[in-house]
């Protein structure tokens, strides 16, 4: 892969990023699950700062994360999408949502974090390493 794009639903927010992905996460925090009105948010770390808007430019939310540390969520005004996050608690990764992506055929989790506010129901991944909360800064 060479190049990630995406949308919002409507359309009206356009993005892409010229880099590889660093990993995928799976989030089962409660905000995630809140802001993405399902279980858990499946979010793609790419490098801050390679995001580039071709449409649009999204709205800003600002959270708090389990950290303490700001949370900035970045959605569509026009259709609500959630885009992406700046997780200050992660300062060298952007967090763009899976569902956005124009492509997300090799989408596939590498950790899963936030399983202590889990829904039970949930069936992880087999093989994915799993966290209560974020792992370890060296993990």
């Amino acid at each position: 892969m060479s190049k990630i794009s995406g949308s919002c639903l409507c359309g009206a927010v356009k993005y892409s990023a010229p880099v590889e992905p660093v990993v995928v996460a799976l989030c089962h925090c409660t905000h995630c699950q809140r802001q993405s009105g399902a279980a858990f948010s499946v979010n793609v770390g790419i490098p801050k700062g390679s995001l580039q808007f071709s449409a649009g430019q999204p709205a800003t939310y600002q959270d708090t994360g389990g950290s303490g540390l700001p949370v900035y969520r970045h959605f569509c005004r026009d259709c609500g999408s959630p885009i992406f996050s700046d997780v200050v608690a992660s300062p060298q990764l952007d967090w763009l949502k899976a569902g956005t992506l124009t492509d997300t055929s090799w989408v596939k989790p590498a950790v899963i974090v936030w399983c202590e506010s889990a829904q039970p129901w949930v069936a992880y991944p087999e093989g994915v390493p799993r966290f209560a909360r974020n792992p370890p800064a060296a993990a």
